[in-house]
């Protein structure tokens, strides 16, 4: 309580004493995972896919499907930072909700460590085929 000049207290809103008295900010965290996954799989994209999709000569196609690619796993991180920042954790301890944003965690990790994985391998099998 902060007095004023007229006497009257008023209430000092401290916005660091809410994000304490909330405790683990579980949005935060995936939405911390989330910009980290799409910048690794980016990156595997860039330079491990793309390796198998380059052709002899100079062509923009392997550039459309990288950005293809991407765009495939922005959608699935759109979800896990939605479904965290709206989730509803009245009720449950804390080592559920860590048991739960463990396994989206790892879900997504395996998405975005997988899914250049798999998409090379099929390129790769595509080319054996053809």
């Amino acid at each position: 309580m902060v007095a004023t000049a007229s006497g009257k207290s008023v209430t000092k809103h401290d916005a660091r004493q809410d994000v304490q008295n909330i405790g683990v900010r579980w949005d935060k965290k995936m939405s911390n995972n989330c910009a980290a996954a799409l910048l690794v799989y980016t990156m595997l994209q860039i330079f491990f896919v793309l390796r198998f999709i380059e052709a002899e000569g100079i062509s923009i196609a392997p550039y459309f499907a990288l950005v293809l690619l991407v765009a495939v796993i922005i959608p699935f991180c759109r979800n896990f930072e939605r479904r965290w920042a709206t989730r509803n954790h009245n009720g449950l301890s804390e080592q559920s909700i860590a048991a739960r944003f463990r396994s989206d965690q790892v879900f997504l990790w395996v998405l975005a460590l997988g899914l250049p994985l798999l998409f090379a391998g099929l390129i790769k099998a595509a080319g054996t085929l053809f």
